[in-house]
């Protein structure tokens, strides 16, 4: 059983969602990555969705773009973001990571030779963000050789057929895109949430995650009632963004224990 699953068992036996922060390797800079995810995990998240910097992120907005350009200033790479993890794993054995990115740096390095170094290392989950599933087999099945959790996207355009795919190929958790736009915009419409999950929920039996669009504890409380678990990225983005090295461990993990604390009056 994966350390994702195991989660997601473990949460709905204490009527709990999870909290899933993103943050991209890297940003502010190499050396604070492992301590943020520590600083993460201290705060009380359930998956850490670690971010590939890379230079062209289509789904992502102002925020996590510029995360991307600092990260890859301080030259922090595919392999860079594989290191970050064992590190963390060296005194974190528990916690599931899921690295999140898009398809060129995977391609660059080959998704045998890919999905190999995140079995190494202990990576959970791998989401690629322009693989849509009818373009993933020999992703899909290099990942499920090296016990790697494919994770996919789902959209609220998305159409019957491809929730259909999604429902075969996923593992792990699902990621429901909860808006039409990119990462960081604000209009989120719980409304359109409420009346989306339950027609996923007849095809899809992982776990539902829900992102994009969620800024703030009440927010994160509205959308913890209607799904398994929350995602928040450009928030504590820009969370790090507007903190110094010294004190951005410190201030995101304060962010995420009132993310927490929301999420679990749900």
């Amino acid at each position: 059983m994966s350390r994702i699953q195991t989660t997601f068992d473990k949460l709905k036996q204490q009527q709990r969602k999870a909290l899933i922060p993103f943050i991209t390797a890297g940003d502010p800079s190499p050396e604070l990555t492992v301590p943020l995810m520590h600083g993460l995990v201290e705060a009380g998240v359930d998956v850490i969705e670690l971010g590939i910097p890379f230079s062209d992120p289509m789904a992502d907005g102002p925020t996590i773009q510029r995360a991307s350009e600092r990260a890859l200033k301080k030259g922090m790479s595919l392999r860079g973001v594989l290191e970050r993890v064992a590190e963390f794993r060296k005194t974190n054995n528990s916690t599931p990571v899921v690295l999140m990115g898009y398809g060129n740096p995977i391609e660059a390095m080959g998704w045998e030779a890919f999905a190999k170094s995140c079995a190494e290392v202990g990576v959970d989950g791998a989401l690629t963000v322009d693989f849509p599933p009818e373009e993933s087999h020999e992703a899909f099945e290099h990942l499920q050789r090296h016990g790697i959790d494919p994770i996919f996207l789902l959209a609220p355009t998305t159409d019957d057929a491809r929730v259909e795919r999604v429902a075969k190929l996923a593992r792990g958790y699902v990621y429901y895109v909860s808006l039409k736009g990119v990462t960081g915009a604000g209009n989120l419409d719980l409304s359109a949430i409420e009346q989306k999950l339950p027609e996923l929920r007849k095809h899809i039996k992982l776990p539902i995650g829900v992102g994009f669009g969620i800024r703030d504890a009440s927010t994160a409380l509205s959308v913890a009632r209607l799904c398994d678990g929350v995602v928040v990225g450009s928030r504590i983005v820009q969370e790090i963004e507007d903190s110094t090295a010294l004190d951005v461990v410190a201030n995101v993990s304060k962010l995420v224990s009132e993310l927490r604390q929301a999420v679990d009056k749900a």
